[in-house]
Protein backbone atom coordinates (compact mmCIF):
# COMPACT_ATOMS: atom_id res chain seq x y z
CA UNK A 1 0.00 0.00 0.00
CA UNK A 2 1.38 3.41 -0.79
CA UNK A 3 1.50 5.79 1.96
CA UNK A 4 0.67 9.14 0.88
CA UNK A 5 3.59 11.81 3.10
CA UNK A 6 1.76 13.72 6.01
CA UNK A 7 1.80 17.78 6.50
CA UNK A 8 4.13 18.92 8.70
CA UNK A 9 2.19 19.47 12.18
CA UNK A 10 1.39 23.26 13.11
CA UNK A 11 3.46 25.18 15.52
CA UNK A 12 2.34 24.71 18.56
CA UNK A 13 0.85 28.24 20.03
CA UNK A 14 3.95 28.61 22.69
CA UNK A 15 6.18 28.10 19.87
CA UNK A 16 4.73 30.75 17.73
CA UNK A 17 4.46 33.29 20.20
CA UNK A 18 8.10 32.52 21.16
CA UNK A 19 8.75 33.54 17.52
CA UNK A 20 7.17 36.64 17.76
CA UNK A 21 9.04 37.84 20.60
CA UNK A 22 12.37 36.89 18.72
CA UNK A 23 11.54 38.91 15.46
CA UNK A 24 10.55 41.90 18.31
CA UNK A 25 13.49 41.31 19.50
CA UNK A 26 15.53 42.12 16.74
CA UNK A 27 13.55 45.00 15.53
CA UNK A 28 14.09 46.79 19.18
CA UNK A 29 18.04 46.08 18.50
CA UNK A 30 18.12 47.19 15.18
CA UNK A 31 15.93 50.59 16.32
CA UNK A 32 18.30 50.90 19.36
CA UNK A 33 21.68 50.20 16.97
CA UNK A 34 20.09 53.10 14.70
CA UNK A 35 19.56 55.79 17.38
CA UNK A 36 23.11 54.76 19.37
CA UNK A 37 24.50 55.64 15.69
CA UNK A 38 22.44 58.96 15.10
CA UNK A 39 23.09 59.82 18.93
CA UNK A 40 26.71 59.18 18.63
CA UNK A 41 27.16 61.08 15.01
CA UNK A 42 25.29 64.03 16.71
CA UNK A 43 27.28 64.26 19.65
CA UNK A 44 30.32 64.03 17.33
CA UNK A 45 29.29 66.74 15.45
CA UNK A 46 28.47 69.20 18.73
CA UNK A 47 31.97 68.14 20.03
CA UNK A 48 33.75 68.77 16.50
CA UNK A 49 31.88 72.03 16.41
CA UNK A 50 33.33 72.88 20.25
CA UNK A 51 36.73 72.03 19.39
CA UNK A 52 36.65 73.82 16.20
CA UNK A 53 33.98 76.28 16.24
CA UNK A 54 35.45 78.25 13.38
CA UNK A 55 34.33 74.89 10.89
CA UNK A 56 32.04 75.02 8.00
CA UNK A 57 29.02 75.19 10.56
CA UNK A 58 30.27 78.20 12.33
CA UNK A 59 30.86 80.25 8.83
CA UNK A 60 27.05 79.18 8.06
CA UNK A 61 25.94 80.48 11.17
CA UNK A 62 27.70 83.47 10.56
CA UNK A 63 26.70 84.05 6.74
CA UNK A 64 23.32 83.77 8.49
CA UNK A 65 23.24 86.50 10.84
CA UNK A 66 22.46 89.51 9.37
CA UNK A 67 25.22 92.72 9.31
CA UNK A 68 24.85 95.42 11.79
CA UNK A 69 23.68 98.47 9.97
CA UNK A 70 26.94 100.97 9.47
CA UNK A 71 26.55 104.13 11.30
CA UNK A 72 26.27 107.30 9.38
CA UNK A 73 28.58 109.84 9.84
CA UNK A 74 26.47 112.33 11.33
CA UNK A 75 25.72 109.73 14.35
CA UNK A 76 29.18 108.54 14.39
CA UNK A 77 30.42 112.17 14.93
CA UNK A 78 27.14 112.42 17.44
CA UNK A 79 28.82 109.42 19.12
CA UNK A 80 32.39 110.93 19.74
CA UNK A 81 30.89 114.38 21.03
CA UNK A 82 28.83 112.75 23.56
CA UNK A 83 32.08 110.35 24.52
CA UNK A 84 34.66 112.91 24.37
CA UNK A 85 33.14 116.42 25.02
CA UNK A 86 32.81 116.73 28.41
CA UNK A 87 36.13 115.83 29.97
CA UNK A 88 37.84 118.13 26.80
CA UNK A 89 36.03 120.70 29.01
CA UNK A 90 37.27 119.81 32.13
CA UNK A 91 40.78 119.65 30.20
CA UNK A 92 40.66 122.98 28.11
CA UNK A 93 39.54 124.53 31.51
CA UNK A 94 42.84 123.19 33.09
CA UNK A 95 44.75 124.15 30.67
CA UNK A 96 43.17 128.07 30.44
CA UNK A 97 42.09 128.47 33.97
CA UNK A 98 38.69 130.03 31.82
CA UNK A 99 35.43 128.48 31.80
CA UNK A 100 34.10 129.93 28.83
CA UNK A 101 37.13 129.56 26.96
CA UNK A 102 37.55 125.92 27.75
CA UNK A 103 33.54 125.58 26.08
CA UNK A 104 34.67 127.52 23.12
CA UNK A 105 37.46 126.07 22.63
CA UNK A 106 36.24 122.58 22.60
CA UNK A 107 33.05 123.62 20.53
CA UNK A 108 35.48 124.49 17.88
CA UNK A 109 37.67 121.35 18.17
CA UNK A 110 34.46 119.47 17.12
CA UNK A 111 33.29 121.95 14.56
CA UNK A 112 37.31 121.86 12.76
CA UNK A 113 36.75 117.68 12.90
CA UNK A 114 33.41 117.74 10.89
CA UNK A 115 35.15 119.22 8.64
CA UNK A 116 37.46 117.26 8.11
CA UNK A 117 35.33 114.60 9.35
CA UNK A 118 36.74 112.41 6.20
CA UNK A 119 40.16 112.39 7.64
CA UNK A 120 39.54 112.30 11.40
CA UNK A 121 36.91 108.85 10.79
CA UNK A 122 39.55 106.76 9.73
CA UNK A 123 42.41 108.35 12.24
CA UNK A 124 43.19 105.65 14.72
CA UNK A 125 42.59 107.89 17.44
CA UNK A 126 39.77 110.70 16.72
CA UNK A 127 39.09 111.69 20.43
CA UNK A 128 43.01 112.62 20.41
CA UNK A 129 42.61 114.09 17.25
CA UNK A 130 39.73 116.39 18.71
CA UNK A 131 41.64 116.81 21.98
CA UNK A 132 44.75 117.84 20.43
CA UNK A 133 43.17 121.03 18.01
CA UNK A 134 41.24 121.95 21.15
CA UNK A 135 44.62 122.74 23.24
CA UNK A 136 46.09 124.30 20.43
CA UNK A 137 43.15 126.56 20.16
CA UNK A 138 42.73 127.20 23.66
CA UNK A 139 46.45 127.67 24.20
CA UNK A 140 46.74 130.40 21.46
CA UNK A 141 48.25 133.60 22.16
CA UNK A 142 46.12 135.75 20.46
CA UNK A 143 43.33 135.19 23.50
CA UNK A 144 45.26 137.76 25.15
CA UNK A 145 43.56 140.58 22.69
CA UNK A 146 40.83 140.09 22.99
CA UNK A 147 38.73 142.15 25.88
CA UNK A 148 36.68 139.96 27.79
CA UNK A 149 40.27 137.70 28.74
CA UNK A 150 41.58 140.71 29.72
CA UNK A 151 39.71 140.69 33.58
CA UNK A 152 40.70 137.48 35.78
CA UNK A 153 37.50 134.84 36.62
CA UNK A 154 37.22 134.42 39.50
CA UNK A 155 39.57 130.99 41.40
CA UNK A 156 37.59 128.13 42.39
CA UNK A 157 35.80 127.91 45.78
CA UNK A 158 38.65 125.59 47.89
CA UNK A 159 41.75 126.76 49.18
CA UNK A 160 43.98 123.75 47.92
CA UNK A 161 42.27 123.67 44.23
CA UNK A 162 42.53 127.53 44.20
CA UNK A 163 46.88 126.64 44.79
CA UNK A 164 46.82 123.99 42.32
CA UNK A 165 45.23 125.80 39.85
CA UNK A 166 47.60 128.70 40.07
CA UNK A 167 50.33 126.51 40.47
CA UNK A 168 49.27 124.94 36.56
CA UNK A 169 48.93 128.41 35.21
CA UNK A 170 52.01 129.64 36.40
CA UNK A 171 53.79 127.03 34.19
CA UNK A 172 54.61 127.88 30.22
CA UNK A 173 52.22 126.52 28.37
CA UNK A 174 53.91 123.67 27.13
CA UNK A 175 54.98 122.19 30.64
CA UNK A 176 51.50 122.84 31.73
CA UNK A 177 50.12 120.48 28.61
CA UNK A 178 53.02 118.09 29.31
CA UNK A 179 51.96 117.80 32.94
CA UNK A 180 48.17 117.06 31.68
CA UNK A 181 48.14 114.52 29.23
CA UNK A 182 51.32 112.01 31.21
CA UNK A 183 50.18 112.83 35.01
CA UNK A 184 46.44 113.89 34.10
CA UNK A 185 45.44 111.31 31.60
CA UNK A 186 47.70 108.70 32.11
CA UNK A 187 49.22 109.05 28.74
CA UNK A 188 52.32 107.39 28.08
CA UNK A 189 55.48 109.80 27.23
CA UNK A 190 55.92 108.67 23.56
CA UNK A 191 52.74 109.60 22.84
CA UNK A 192 52.86 112.65 25.03
CA UNK A 193 55.88 114.03 22.79
CA UNK A 194 53.98 113.22 19.84
CA UNK A 195 51.26 115.58 20.47
CA UNK A 196 53.45 117.98 21.83
CA UNK A 197 55.33 118.05 19.05
CA UNK A 198 58.68 117.70 20.84
CA UNK A 199 61.36 115.00 21.08
CA UNK A 200 60.46 112.06 24.11
CA UNK A 201 63.54 113.53 26.07
CA UNK A 202 62.80 117.08 25.68
CA UNK A 203 59.22 115.94 27.02
CA UNK A 204 60.76 114.30 30.12
CA UNK A 205 62.62 117.21 30.73
CA UNK A 206 59.54 119.08 30.75
CA UNK A 207 57.62 116.49 32.69
CA UNK A 208 60.18 116.95 35.62
CA UNK A 209 60.69 120.21 35.84
CA UNK A 210 57.12 120.81 36.01
CA UNK A 211 56.63 118.34 38.75
CA UNK A 212 59.19 120.16 40.81
CA UNK A 213 57.55 123.18 40.82
CA UNK A 214 54.53 121.88 41.43
CA UNK A 215 56.27 119.79 44.56
CA UNK A 216 58.03 122.93 45.52
CA UNK A 217 54.48 124.78 45.88
CA UNK A 218 52.24 122.31 47.19
CA UNK A 219 54.65 119.47 48.97
CA UNK A 220 51.45 116.98 49.27
CA UNK A 221 51.54 116.81 45.29
CA UNK A 222 55.05 115.42 45.30
CA UNK A 223 53.79 111.63 44.77
CA UNK A 224 52.60 111.49 40.63
CA UNK A 225 49.69 109.35 41.64
CA UNK A 226 48.00 111.92 44.13
CA UNK A 227 48.75 114.83 41.53
CA UNK A 228 46.63 112.22 39.30
CA UNK A 229 43.71 112.13 41.49
CA UNK A 230 43.85 116.04 41.79
CA UNK A 231 43.98 116.73 39.14
CA UNK A 232 40.71 114.71 37.99
CA UNK A 233 39.00 116.55 40.84
CA UNK A 234 39.54 119.78 40.30
CA UNK A 235 38.38 119.71 36.94
CA UNK A 236 34.96 117.53 38.41
CA UNK A 237 34.40 119.69 40.88
CA UNK A 238 34.06 123.09 38.64
CA UNK A 239 30.43 123.97 37.30
CA UNK A 240 31.81 124.05 33.75
CA UNK A 241 29.03 124.85 31.18
CA UNK A 242 28.44 121.98 28.83
CA UNK A 243 29.41 122.33 24.98
CA UNK A 244 26.30 122.86 22.70
CA UNK A 245 24.44 120.07 20.86
CA UNK A 246 26.33 117.92 18.42
CA UNK A 247 23.69 119.11 15.70
CA UNK A 248 23.98 122.45 16.60
CA UNK A 249 27.84 122.58 16.45
CA UNK A 250 27.57 120.51 12.93
CA UNK A 251 25.45 123.68 11.71
CA UNK A 252 27.75 125.82 13.03
CA UNK A 253 30.90 124.12 11.42
CA UNK A 254 28.53 124.31 7.80
CA UNK A 255 27.85 127.73 8.53
CA UNK A 256 31.23 128.56 9.23
CA UNK A 257 32.69 126.91 6.11
CA UNK A 258 29.87 128.29 3.97
CA UNK A 259 31.04 131.91 5.04
CA UNK A 260 35.08 131.02 4.24
CA UNK A 261 34.10 129.91 1.23
CA UNK A 262 31.69 132.98 -0.06
CA UNK A 263 34.80 135.36 1.41
CA UNK A 264 37.38 133.46 -0.71
CA UNK A 265 35.29 133.70 -3.58
CA UNK A 266 34.87 137.35 -3.02
CA UNK A 267 38.27 137.91 -2.78
CA UNK A 268 39.14 135.93 -5.71
CA UNK A 269 36.76 138.13 -7.73
CA UNK A 270 37.90 141.08 -6.65
CA UNK A 271 41.77 140.07 -7.31
CA UNK A 272 40.65 139.10 -10.63
CA UNK A 273 38.89 142.42 -10.90
CA UNK A 274 41.80 144.84 -9.80
CA UNK A 275 44.14 142.56 -11.98
CA UNK A 276 41.91 143.30 -14.96
CA UNK A 277 41.91 146.75 -14.63
CA UNK A 278 45.33 147.25 -13.97
CA UNK A 279 45.86 145.91 -17.45
CA UNK A 280 43.37 148.28 -18.97
CA UNK A 281 44.73 151.52 -17.91
CA UNK A 282 48.49 150.49 -17.39
CA UNK A 283 50.81 152.30 -20.39
CA UNK A 284 51.85 149.85 -23.43
CA UNK A 285 54.89 151.34 -24.75
CA UNK A 286 57.96 153.43 -23.50
CA UNK A 287 57.51 156.85 -22.86
CA UNK A 288 60.61 158.50 -22.14
CA UNK A 289 60.71 161.28 -19.77
CA UNK A 290 60.63 164.66 -20.06
CA UNK A 291 64.40 166.52 -19.25
CA UNK A 292 64.02 168.88 -16.21
CA UNK A 293 63.45 172.81 -17.71
CA UNK A 294 66.88 175.27 -17.66
CA UNK A 295 66.91 179.34 -17.92
CA UNK A 296 68.12 180.38 -20.79
CA UNK A 297 70.03 183.73 -20.77
CA UNK A 298 69.97 186.66 -23.23
CA UNK A 299 65.97 186.17 -24.46
CA UNK A 300 63.68 188.74 -23.69
CA UNK A 301 60.61 187.71 -21.76
CA UNK A 302 57.51 187.09 -23.65
CA UNK A 303 55.05 190.13 -22.94
CA UNK A 304 51.46 190.64 -24.50
CA UNK A 305 50.44 193.83 -25.71
CA UNK A 306 49.55 196.75 -23.50
CA UNK A 307 46.88 198.80 -22.73
CA UNK A 308 45.51 201.11 -25.88
CA UNK A 309 46.17 204.71 -25.28
CA UNK A 310 42.74 206.71 -26.33
CA UNK A 311 43.41 207.47 -29.64
CA UNK A 312 44.24 204.28 -30.64
CA UNK A 313 40.51 203.50 -28.95
CA UNK A 314 38.92 205.82 -31.66
CA UNK A 315 39.92 204.08 -34.27
CA UNK A 316 38.93 200.76 -32.93
CA UNK A 317 35.82 202.30 -32.79
CA UNK A 318 35.79 203.32 -36.40
CA UNK A 319 36.53 200.34 -37.76
CA UNK A 320 33.87 198.33 -35.72
CA UNK A 321 31.36 200.91 -37.65
CA UNK A 322 32.24 200.58 -40.98
CA UNK A 323 30.62 198.20 -43.38
CA UNK A 324 31.87 194.28 -42.62
CA UNK A 325 31.69 193.56 -46.43
CA UNK A 326 31.43 195.33 -49.58
CA UNK A 327 34.14 197.21 -51.82
CA UNK A 328 33.83 199.93 -49.23
CA UNK A 329 36.55 197.20 -47.15
CA UNK A 330 38.72 197.23 -50.45
CA UNK A 331 38.54 200.88 -51.32
CA UNK A 332 38.56 203.15 -48.48
CA UNK A 333 37.49 206.07 -49.38
CA UNK A 334 39.93 209.06 -49.54
CA UNK A 335 38.22 212.15 -47.17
Amino acid sequence: MTQTPSCPPPLPEAEAEDGTEVNTKAENQTENKAGSKAGSKAGSKAENHAENPDGPEAEADLELTPPAPALTPGQAFDALYAFAAPALVRQTYLLTGRRELARESVERAFQLAWQRWPEVAVDRDPAGWVRAAAYEYAMSPWHRLRLRHRAPEPPPAALDDRRLLSVLLSLPPAYRRTVLLYDGLGIGLPETAAETEASTPATAGRLLHAREVVAARVPELADPGELRLRLTELGSKESLRTAAKPVVVRSGSERRARRWTRAAIAFTVLLIGSTAFTLRTAPDHYEAPQAPAATISGVPPRSGPGPLSEEEQEIRVKLRSTFQNGPERLRPELR
